[in-house]
C-alpha cells in the first residue's frame, strides 16, 4: 500500500507544475513598444501619460470601447519581411490587427514629441520580453498629411536607421541614428522591429513634431486644434504600393546606448508565440485557466483518496 501511496503522490506532484507552466504560458504577452519619441499604442495604454487625450479617447472609441492593455504586443507571425504585402495600406499603425484598429484613425492631434530634422536623435524602445531581431526606422516623407491615413507610399523605401541585436539596459532597448533633414512639421516615425529569435515582426507608430534649428527638441507637443478629425479608422484598405522615391535617405547603423528610463525586468518566452490576441481579453482567459487548474486538482484529490479507500 506503501508504494502505491508514494506512485499515486508522485503522479499528482508531477501534475501540478504541468498546469502551472499551462497558465504562465496562457499569459505571457508582452514584448514591447516605442516610449521615446512615445508610439500610439503607448501613449494611449494603462500606463500612458496621454491616454486621456482626445486622440487615445478617439482612439479607444474606434476600437469599440477596448482599451489598449496590451500595448507591447503589437505583432504579426510569419511576415518574413513581406511588411507591404501583409500589412494594407491605411492600417501601417494597427498592422492590420482588429484588436489595434483605433490606431489608425488620422487625426492631427495625436500626442508627439518634437525632434529637429538632420539632428542625431536616440529611440528608447521599452521591452518586457527581450528578443533578438533587427529594428528599421522609418520617417514619413515631406508632404505627408496627418489627416490622411498612413499609406506605404507615405515612407520611404529604405530606413534611416537600422540596428541589429542592440543590448537591453534599464528595461529598453536604444536605438541611435540621424533624423533626414528637410522635414518639417507633423510626422510618422514607424518602426519595423523583425524578430530572428520568434516568427513575429512588431510595428508601431510614434508622432513627431520637426522643428527648425532654433525649437529645442523632445519636448511633449499639445493638441492642436482644427476641424474635427476622423474617429473612424479606414475601412477599406487597398493593396499596398511597390513604387519607390527617387531618393532615399542613406541608411545609418544605428548604435545602442543604456537607456535613462527603467523598465519591467526581462523575462524568456519560447519562440512562435501566437499574433496579437483581443487588448481585453487575457485577464478572462487568466480566470478561466485558473478555475481549470482547481477543478483538475480537486479530482485529482477525489480519485487519490478513493483508491486509497479501495486499497
Amino acid at each position: 500500500m506503501t508504494a502505491h501511496r508514494t506512485a499515486a503522490a508522485a503522479a499528482l506532484a508531477g501534475v501540478v507544475p504541468l498546469l502551472l507552466t499551462a497558465v504562465t504560458a496562457g499569459t505571457a504577452q508582452a514584448h514591447g513598444a516605442p516610449t521615446d519619441p512615445v508610439s500610439r499604442v503607448a501613449a494611449c495604454g494603462p500606463e500612458g501619460a496621454q491616454r486621456a487625450s482626445a486622440a487615445c479617447r478617439a482612439a479607444v472609441a474606434a476600437n469599440g470601447g477596448s482599451a489598449f492593455d496590451q500595448w507591447d504586443n503589437l505583432r504579426v507571425a510569419d511576415v518574413r519581411g513581406r511588411d507591404r504585402e501583409v500589412v494594407p495600406d491605411g492600417r501601417l499603425c494597427s498592422a492590420g490587427l482588429e484588436a489595434y484598429r483605433g490606431l489608425d484613425i488620422a487625426r492631427a492631434d495625436w500626442p508627439a514629441t518634437t525632434l529637429k530634422a538632420g539632428a542625431r536623435f536616440t529611440l528608447a524602445y521599452r521591452t518586457t520580453i527581450p528578443h533578438e531581431g533587427t529594428f528599421d526606422l522609418y520617417l514619413t516623407k515631406e508632404g505627408y498629411d496627418p489627416a490622411a491615413p498612413l499609406r506605404w507610399a507615405d515612407l520611404p523605401a529604405k530606413p534611416f536607421a537600422t540596428a541589429t541585436d542592440p543590448e537591453v539596459a534599464g528595461g529598453a532597448y536604444r536605438i541611435s541614428g540621424r533624423l533626414p533633414a528637410g522635414l518639417t512639421g507633423r510626422h510618422v516615425l514607424y518602426t519595423v522591429w523583425r524578430n530572428s529569435s520568434t516568427p513575429d515582426t512588431y510595428y508601431s507608430c510614434s508622432d513627431v513634431v520637426l522643428a527648425g534649428d532654433k525649437e529645442r527638441g523632445g519636448e511633449p507637443v499639445a493638441e492642436q486644434p482644427g476641424s474635427e478629425p476622423s474617429a473612424e479608422p479606414p475601412s477599406d484598405p487597398v493593396t499596398a504600393p511597390t513604387s519607390q522615391p527617387a531618393s532615399d535617405p542613406a541608411v545609418e547603423p544605428a548604435t545602442s546606448q543604456p537607456p535613462a528610463a527603467p523598465g519591467s525586468a526581462p523575462a524568456d518566452e519560447p519562440a512562435g508565440q501566437p499574433a496579437a490576441a483581443s487588448a481585453d481579453g487575457a485577464g478572462g482567459h487568466t480566470a478561466v485557466l485558473l478555475g481549470g487548474v482547481a477543478a483538475v486538482l480537486a479530482l485529482l484529490a477525489l480519485g487519490v483518496s478513493a483508491f486509497f479507500r479501495r486499497r
